[in-house]
């Protein structure tokens, strides 16, 4: 993700929307799902093993639903269209 759409609500907005509706979707693989999931889940749940990163639990989820939304908008271009 380019600097210039890291700081765009519309680009933002566009991510929050797009993972929830691929995390509920019955069209994406169970795998796929769980590539957000788990290291999202596991950062909220034990973040004591980095406690050096300066970044909080929230910052992480963003970069991670970023890269799950671009990642899914490639894998599946199909259930984009549908939106």
């Amino acid at each position: 993700m380019k600097f210039r759409k890291l700081l765009s609500l519309k680009q933002w907005s566009h991510i929050f929307r797009s993972s929830w509706q691929y995390i509920i979707s019955p069209n994406v693989a169970m795998g796929d799902k769980l590539l957000f999931t788990i290291p999202a889940l596991l950062y909220w749940v034990l973040p004591d093993f980095m406690p050096f990163i300066p970044i909080d639990d929230i910052g992480v989820t963003m970069l991670l639903m970023g890269w799950f939304v671009s990642r899914m908008d490639r894998k599946y271009p199909a259930l984009k269209s549908l939106r």
